[in-house]
């Protein structure tokens, strides 16, 4: 069987070590934002776990690039007040077959 040559093959995926060239212009450089957005916004309470459905009138935290809001003044206390360290404390595991306690 014999095949026609229509001039130079684009791709050519018979090779075993296929590597695609001429990346798109938009992949020449590394994205700024590819994993890290410049503001991250909570809108869901993390002490009572409920979402906050109109954000105007919350309390709300900002720590660096994140925003936080609460449910109300209280929570947003109970949050600030919460321990550096694990806020519970861990049962012990006397008998330990290998398995975490965390």
């Amino acid at each position: 069987m014999d095949t026609q040559n229509h001039g130079l093959a684009v791709h050519n995926f018979n090779f075993t070590n296929y590597v695609a060239t001429d990346p798109l212009p938009r992949d020449q450089t590394q994205s700024l934002r590819l994993h890290e957005p410049t503001q991250m916004l909570s809108y869901i309470d993390p002490i009572t776990g409920r979402g906050i459905e109109d954000l105007a009138g919350h309390p709300y935290i900002v720590d660096g690039n994140m925003t936080m809001y609460f449910e109300s003044e209280e929570t947003r206390q109970e949050y600030l007040d919460t321990p550096i360290d694990h806020p519970f404390h861990l049962v012990d595991n006397p008998i330990d077959e290998g398995y975490d306690e965390g």
